[in-house]
């Protein structure tokens, strides 16, 4: 079982790697494995405990490691996540805190959504939890979007939500990441059209809607970069509101956030209509839009997000920070 610890950034004083909490990322040869892993290289304080690479499916290897961290971090499929859970549980008094970065805990029970931004309570909520579960990429791009309006009133509860929204294909899994870089896949293309998809059960929750939301995904063929979209009638709304009243209630909601930005004012893309998706790639960062047509009445609200980052890995080092309580 190897160890590997990180040190402080140069001009800090090195910790004594037995005061740090430790974690133990399972699933860490994953995609959000590998990024959470690379971005704890940047933090001091964290020891980071890694099994054997021919022990990662060894349950009772597993439940060693898990026994000697104060932290277990889930990258792993649904299922797989579930018996990991299962396989702390036994541990009983023992058992490490845990934070699963798959969807199988997201809407259970006994967790702790793991959105700081949801509201002022969250962090509190996530910091003194003992089960995270961390949001996914399309779900933090709606919700974000959503539930302030919903808590302001200004979208109905029960408004008939339609969300889309275009990841790049890392999102996607092993076998849709092998076929965008093996050539085999198309350029872009919409998936999810059975309308099940696995996000929409916590997009729903956290964003307080009571009326199930339309969600229709695409993947493009760039590695890593997220839009998702809200568009909206707004002489259907209560009030008849104008887009800048949802852009002030946003800005309202996230004012003071370090990671989450309401774009406003003097943006170019605000005024050309155009945005990118891969420009926050490699941040932590989600950015917030309304673009709205007052001679229509129509508006369309746009996140914008690294679906590696605040979707995912970014996302879990900032929860990660906050159930340890080490600045991140």
């Amino acid at each position: 079982m190897a160890v590997t610890t990180f040190a402080r950034p140069s001009g800090g004083t090195a910790d004594n790697p037995r005061t740090r909490p430790a974690i133990f990322i399972d699933g860490e040869a994953g995609t959000t494995g590998i990024e959470i892993r690379d971005r704890l290289a940047k933090v001091a304080g964290i020891a980071v405990r890694a099994i054997a690479p021919d022990s990662r499916k060894d349950p009772a290897a597993r439940k060693a490691l898990m026994a000697q961290v104060d932290l277990v971090v889930l990258c792993l499929p649904d299922e797989a996540a579930k018996e990991a859970v299962a396989l702390a549980d036994e541990l009983g008094a023992e058992a490490p805190r845990i934070l699963d970065a798959s969807s199988a805990h997201r809407v259970s029970e006994g967790w702790t959504f793991g959105w700081p931004e949801m509201d002022a309570t969250q962090p509190d909520a996530i910091a003194g939890s003992r089960r995270v579960s961390n949001p996914g990429c399309y779900a933090t791009g709606g919700i974000a979007l959503l539930r302030p309006l919903v808590e302001a009133k200004l979208v109905p509860a029960d408004y008939p939500v339609t969300v889309n929204a275009v990841s790049g294909y890392s999102g996607g899994g092993r076998s849709m990441i092998e076929s965008y870089t093996s050539g085999a896949a198309p350029l872009f293309e919409l998936y999810g059209l059975g309308l099940e998809h696995k996000h929409v059960p916590e997009l729903q929750k956290y964003s307080k809607l009571t009326r199930r939301p339309i969600f229709v995904p695409s993947v493009g063929n760039f590695r890593k970069g997220m839009l998702v979209s809200v568009p909206l009638h707004l002489d259907t709304l209560p009030g008849k509101p104008k887009a800048r009243d949802l852009e002030a209630a946003l800005a309202t909601h996230y004012a003071g956030c370090k990671w989450v930005k309401v774009v406003t004012g003097d943006d170019p893309s605000l005024k050309t209509g155009r945005l990118d998706a891969l420009a926050l790639n490699d941040t932590n960062l989600l950015e917030l839009r309304v673009f709205g047509n007052e001679k229509y009445g129509h508006a369309v609200l746009v996140a914008r997000l690294d679906n590696l980052g605040k979707g995912a890995s970014g996302a879990a080092v900032q929860n990660i920070g906050l159930m340890l309580g080490v600045e991140t």
